[in-house]
């Protein structure tokens, strides 16, 4: 083993739930944003609400709802939340819908998954609602805007840099 220390491993390597319950509950909030790239022709139908498997924004909101919700029932380490409020919004633009899921807790551990995990799901629902009229639809650009609370304070990403540029200095093999 080297000398880096993982939250989420024990001492034999195991994953192991990060032991929160010495924390004081505090109010958390984080804010994911992501596009759906499509057609002109496509965000008009959706706009217009001409998409023939219905109100497409209403159905993917309704959806990253619930999605924040279970996200510890999908994210293995992720621990359950009573979340206190979540909002998805949209903005459409003439070749992309943009997604921005919202969601706040008072807990022990943060909400990011939950933003994001909202943000994709609600980017997916959109995805299989205009599937039928544009199957070259891309899903593109998650990332956590924002994240406030907790010991490690508040993170908000940077504006003026809109391109994510991941390098890899390290592939470990599993």
């Amino acid at each position: 083993m080297s000398d880096l220390s993982f939250t989420h491993l024990d001492p034999m390597g195991r994953a192991r739930m990060v032991d929160v319950t010495p924390k004081e509950p505090t109010h958390r909030r984080a804010v994911a944003r992501c596009k759906v790239f499509m057609r002109p022709e496509t965000t008009t139908a959706v706009a217009n609400r001409e998409v023939k498997k219905g109100d497409v924004l209403a159905v993917a909101r309704v959806a990253g709802i619930q999605a924040a919700k279970r996200t510890s029932d999908l994210i293995p380490l992720c621990h359950p939340l009573l979340v206190g409020a979540i909002s998805i919004n949209f903005e459409i633009g003439d070749d992309f819908i943009a997604v921005e899921a919202n969601v706040d807790t008072v807990d022990r551990t943060g909400v990011e998954m939950e933003a994001l995990h909202a943000c994709a799901t609600a980017a997916l629902t959109i995805y299989d609602m205009c599937k039928s009229a544009d199957r070259a639809m891309v899903i593109g650009d998650l990332a956590l805007w924002e994240k406030t609370g907790g010991r490690s304070g508040t993170y908000r990403r940077d504006t003026n840099s809109s391109d994510v540029s991941l390098t890899v200095t390290n592939v470990v093999e599993l």
